[in-house]
């Protein structure tokens, strides 16, 4: 509900030298498009982009200079605990989609790092996802806790203001419900008994699945995926083959259920098709291909396309049977049925009745804009328009079934693939294609639609350079006028649009999902200005964005054509996201009336405990030994990170429990908790492939050399299972190419090495405290000395030195119990040569390990002197 609007305008407010806002959570795409609005309205001192290109000398001085920000969470981060932006100057914090901000990300660390440094600025937070809150506890209030604000404003569609503000410049709404074709009805009632069957099945083998959840409503619509995963990824693993089987069939079967409403007949068929004879598929699926729906299925969905007549399926009995069976393979022909797509039929009346009111009204001819849900029913559409559905469904079967009822039936996987990775995109070319021209087929189909840029402006249509290959001259012709009408369109417009499909009136088509830029939709409507707009596909979110765009021009006529399949899952799927969007406010507004918001939550007094760090937990005792209890001065903990690992969770939970960060680019480990103890952080995927790759070796290698303690830590999600070995995989010789036999070796070769395995971030943050108490803090400018080149650093002088000390270690007798005692009595490895076998077997406290050293190096090898041989003068 217009959200881009708002927040420009909080923008414009403060583009000026005077304040500093910072603009959070907001992608590329978003920056460009905020501050080319901006440009347009007037403003002088845009906002600016903050990367990790600005060096850090020059990030104060852009700070100082005012305005809006965009600056990435991480640099935020490293600033803010450097105290590189000037934090009493911010005049306050602007953030996007809010939904997103949960307590352990980095723009929740940005904002409480800026709450502790600066009482007095702002935070104001914008989100349209209404349904993002209505799952989980207590959400809205959460989210709210995190960006420390106190007041929630809601504004939904039925709300008294917005709507009367709406409905006093109503666009004119023409509902055309098309009702489906016979077949169309029969298939889609195929699917849809296909898909209940598939959920009883799945909630037979799953009790614990939620029944309510897993409805067939539910199952049409776009969260379901999320849904289902939600339930099954924490026990993905138990799962049996039928279980994730099934999963694997309710995504085809919506798939299908989206082609049969979306696409014409003969791309239905093909995909059908390719469904039986993918043989990957077929192998794996649980067995719906077999059910009586699925065959009545595959026989509408032929229906659609083609028929065999009825005289050819009766043969005569008796010899000539034989001959006739052989002939008629060859002889059938099939009749083309080829049935239109009725919401085809339903745009020509529209485009037809857009062109009579064109002519009747005095004003100029109003603009169209159609609207479908993406780019390869957009291409359709053009084609359509252009063409006939005549043209493009015969275009379409003669390179699809026609051609594979020639060929090989082998060529239906390759053309079905081929087909899919092109988007179908049904390419110009001459009419009903023949066998014989098959070349051209196949030229024309290779070719992929260019991107236009917005510098080559409109014009170019993607099959423009495509046609000239092997079509007939007059075409050629017609052709070349289109483009020179074309290029009168000088229209600077986003490349995902369609233009110049019709030049009287100029009509543009536009897909809704899938684009290069997120607010190209926008653009298009402010530059072409449609009178008309004919929504193809139903969009929720486009919807509200026309009325807010007729709002905003009371005085220009705008009609909206609505085009949806009467009785259809498509309908079912829009009113199903009509009513989930209304629920979810109301959820909203009845959470709102309950919930109690304490008064220091923006925490501008330091009572917000939400600021408060190394809380001391209740029941902590003092030691009235001490000064009688007195509090002692406590010198703050530190923890050094590595600058590159701001973008995981963890520095923000540190610094929650008390830890003071400081940022500096490492080479060796990630954190550095004492002077002793280095930590090199990895999640599964990461420890995975750095034990393939041999990174990890020399990571360890480094932390053992420079610091006593050297730590692995490997984060994985509970959530999220995992195992570094398939069940199924236990051999009986072990393999070093196994990752489990990777680690094994790891840690029998820096037997000092400790492995720390951790659940989640929060419990990762509760080990760090554990390891540090009672030890001393870590040195910054020690830490950053410490690098994998440098041979030796001034602390592991103290150590050892690494050459004699691996080579002690692979002598006879000594091993990592004992060879400490060794390096305390002997300074080198002379003086180890020295000792006698009783004094070994002291400090050894074995005499079976002292004997084997001290034979070792006191007994004469006989090794046979090498033969020189004598050089020839």
């Amino acid at each position: 509900m217009g959200i881009d609007r708002i927040l420009l305008q909080f923008m414009r407010v403060y583009s000026e030298q005077d304040s500093l806002v910072l603009l959070l959570n907001t992608t590329a795409a978003e920056q460009e498009y905020f501050t080319e609005q901006l440009r347009m309205e007037g403003v002088t001192h845009l906002p600016r982009i903050v990367t990790s290109d600005v060096q850090n000398t020059e990030r104060y001085n852009v700070y100082t200079e005012g305005g809006v920000l965009f600056v990435t969470s991480r640099i935020l981060v490293v600033d803010f605990l450097t105290d590189r932006i000037p934090a009493h100057l911010i005049s306050g914090i602007l953030v996007y989609r809010a939904h997103k901000i949960i307590e352990s990300c980095q723009e929740a660390f940005i904002l409480r790092l800026f709450r502790q440094k600066n009482k007095t600025g702002f935070i104001k937070a914008f989100t349209d996802k209404a349904t993002a809150f209505s799952s989980g506890f207590c959400q809205v209030e959460r989210v709210m806790r995190n960006l420390f604000v106190k007041k929630l404003y809601l504004w939904p569609r039925f709300q008294a203001s917005v709507n009367t503000a709406l409905d006093r410049h109503k666009p004119e709404v023409v509902e055309l419900h098309v009702s489906l074709t016979p077949a169309m009805r029969a298939i889609q009632s195929s699917i849809l008994d296909i898909m209940s069957a598939c959920l009883k099945e799945l909630k037979r083998y799953n009790p614990s699945l939620e029944a309510e959840d897993l409805s067939l409503e539910n199952t049409l619509g776009n969260a379901f995926e999320k849904t289902i995963r939600h339930y099954l990824d924490p026990l993905w693993h138990q799962l049996g083959a039928k279980t994730k089987a099934l999963v694997q069939d309710l995504k085809v079967l919506r798939v299908l259920l989206l082609y049969l409403t979306q696409y014409d007949c003969v791309t239905f068929l093909n995909l059908l098709e390719s469904l039986r004879s993918s043989q990957k598929i077929f192998g794996s699926n649980s067995g719906w291909l077999f059910l009586d729906s699925s065959t009545s299925m595959f026989v509408n969905a032929r229906g659609r396309v083609y028929r065999i007549p009825e005289n050819k399926k009766k043969l005569k009995v008796g010899a000539e049977a034989e001959k006739q069976k052989s002939s008629s393979a060859l002889e059938v022909k099939r009749e083309l049925v080829l049935e239109k797509s009725p919401k085809w039929e339903a745009l020509t009346e529209v485009l037809q009745e857009i062109e009579r009111e064109n002519k009747s009204s005095q004003h100029e001819p109003g603009h169209v804009l159609i609207c479908a849900s993406d780019d390869r029913t957009c291409a359709q559409l053009q084609q359509y328009i252009r063409h006939s559905s005549d043209w493009l469904l015969n275009r379409l079967y003669a390179r699809t079934i026609g051609k594979r009822d020639s060929a090989a039936a082998a060529a239906a996987a390759f053309e079905l693939d081929s087909q899919k990775k092109g988007k179908g995109r049904p390419q110009k070319g001459p009419k009903g294609k023949e066998p014989a021209q098959k070349k051209n087929t196949k030229s024309t189909k290779s070719k992929k639609r260019p991107s236009l840029t917005l510098t080559q402006m409109v014009g170019k249509e993607e099959t423009d350079e495509v046609v000239v290959m092997g079509s007939s001259g007059d075409e050629d012709e017609l052709m070349e006028e289109d483009e020179e009408e074309e290029e009168q369109l000088k229209l600077d417009i986003s490349s995902d649009a369609y233009y110049g499909v019709l030049k009287e009136p100029l009509t543009v088509i536009h897909p809704l999902k899938g684009l290069t830029d997120p607010h190209s939709l926008t653009r298009v409507l402010h530059e072409v200005e449609p009178s008309f707009v004919v929504l193809y596909d139903a969009e929720l979110s486009f919807v509200r964005q026309l009325e807010i765009y007729k709002a905003s021009r009371p005085g220009k006529p705008l009609r909206v054509y609505f085009l949806i399949y009467g009785g259809s899952t498509e309908e079912q799927k829009y009113l199903t996201a009509l009513s989930k969007e209304k629920k979810a406010f109301e959820h909203l507004i009845r959470e709102k009336a309950t919930m109690v918001i304490p008064e220091e939550r923006e925490g501008r007094e330091d009572t917000n405990l939400d600021l408060a760090r190394n809380l001391e937990p209740a029941n902590a005792t003092t030691n009235t030994r001490k000064a009688g209890g007195q509090d002692q001065p406590k010198e703050p903990s530190r923890v050094i990170v590595d600058m590159r690992e701001f973008r995981s969770e963890l520095p923000s939970l540190l610094h929650r429990r008390g830890l003071d960060i400081d940022p500096v680019t490492l080479e060796v480990g990630d954190y550095i908790l004492t002077p002793d103890t280095c930590v090199e952080r990895k999640s599964v995927s990461d420890l995975i492939g750095s034990l393939q790759n041999g990174r990890l070796y020399t990571q360890c290698l480094s932390m053992t050399r420079y610091y006593r303690k050297p730590v692995l830590l490997i984060e994985f999600d509970p959530a999220k299972p995992f195992s570094l070995m398939a069940r199924s995989d236990f051999r009986h010789e072990i393999s070093s190419n196994d990752i489990s036999s990777k680690l094994t070796l790891l840690t029998l070769h820096f037997p000092r090495l400790r492995i720390l395995w951790c659940p989640s971030p929060h419990a990762t943050a509760d080990l760090f405290l554990d390891l540090k108490q009672g030890r001393s803090e870590p040195d910054a400018a020690a830490a950053q000395a410490v690098t994998a080149e440098s041979d030796m650093v001034a602390e592991s002088a103290a150590l050892y030195n690494p050459g004699p000390y691996d080579f002690l270690l692979k002598m006879p007798g000594v091993n990592a119990k004992n060879y400490r005692a060794l390096i305390k009595n002997a300074d080198s490895l002379a003086d180890l040569a020295k000792l006698s076998q009783d004094k070994l077997a002291e400090i050894l406290g074995n005499v079976n390990n002292a004997k084997l050293l001290y034979e070792f190096l006191h007994n004469v090898a006989d090794v046979p002197a090498p033969v020189q041989k004598a050089k020839q003068t």
